[in-house]
């Protein structure tokens, strides 16, 4: 925390600085896989759906968005995978990401959209490198959580 002046007063103030917050959605169907796109802005490579949290917008409704912006996909949550803070995840900045499980409505839309270069399904036994951020750390919980869910 270091001191600033107030934008609204002038007055010195303490000035934060916070990580930004983030959603990331891993969209599965167990005869596809799960859906990444491959970015088209830097960092590059394949990462899930996701995105920063508008300011008045609950992690929901951004999950759902940046799903619906980045494949053409209506997505229905179904779980909370956790929160990943590492402040390395992301090289441009400190981020956190609340990363969210769902389905898919309507399979046949998916489409690459916004910063999204490409949109697909992989198996998750054979999925893509690079994975961007730390989209594989996260990916690898979700298998382990899905094997501990199946029989």
């Amino acid at each position: 925390m270091s001191s600033d002046l107030c934008p609204q007063c002038g007055r010195p103030g303490a000035v934060h600085r916070n990580p930004l917050p983030t959603v990331d959605v891993v969209v599965f169907d167990p005869g596809h896989g799960v859906v990444l796109i491959e970015r088209a802005n830097p960092p590059h490579g394949w990462a899930l759906p996701g995105g920063f949290v508008d300011y008045g917008e609950t992690v929901e409704a951004a999950a759902v968005r940046e799903a619906c912006e980045e494949t053409g996909l209506s997505v229905v949550l179904t779980g909370l995978l956790g929160v990943y803070s590492d402040p390395a995840r992301d090289p441009r900045k400190h981020t956190l990401s609340v990363v969210f499980t769902a389905q898919a409505a309507d399979l046949g839309r998916l489409a690459a959209g916004d910063d999204a270069a490409v949109a697909r399904f992989f198996p998750l036994d054979d999925l893509p490198a690079p994975l961007a951020f730390d989209h594989a750390l996260i990916l690898d919980d979700f298998k382990r959580r899905l094997r501990r869910f199946r029989p």
